[in-house]
């Protein structure tokens, strides 16, 4: 996949693409078959610091980290982005979500992983 700006980290995407964050960026959305889909800054018109960890979650939203601003972000496909996780952050690195609605977020300052219940609906 040529023309990223400062590839950091990836993610699966439940349709076979993935999401990949680019290092004082963007985040782009690919398909299986590897064509950009969508550029999240220009889809949602949000501006990120540093975009880090991606992940997605069992709905198909798009979670990101962003360093700089010591935040997580959840994009649904449709509608607005979600601020998940605002304090309590000192350098977000890779995430991971589980089936269960829980978000792991590996800290680069603290050398830790934080957990965070973001999701209430049941399976």
């Amino acid at each position: 996949v040529p023309n990223l700006h400062g590839p950091r980290y990836i993610g699966p995407v439940p349709s076979g693409g993935f999401v990949v964050s680019e290092e004082c960026g963007d985040v782009k959305v690919f398909i299986s078959s590897h064509e950009l889909l969508c550029s999240l800054s220009s889809k949602y018109g949000h501006q990120f610091g540093n975009p880090a960890g991606v992940c997605v979650d069992r709905d198909g939203s798009i979670l990101v980290a962003d360093e700089q601003r010591r935040t997580v972000h959840l994009f649904p496909e449709h509608g607005a982005p979600i601020c998940l996780v605002s304090t309590g952050l000192r350098r977000p690195a890779g995430m991971a979500c589980s089936s269960s609605g829980h978000l792991f977020v590996a800290d680069a300052v603290e050398n830790c992983v934080k957990v965070f219940k973001y999701c209430v609906k049941s399976p």
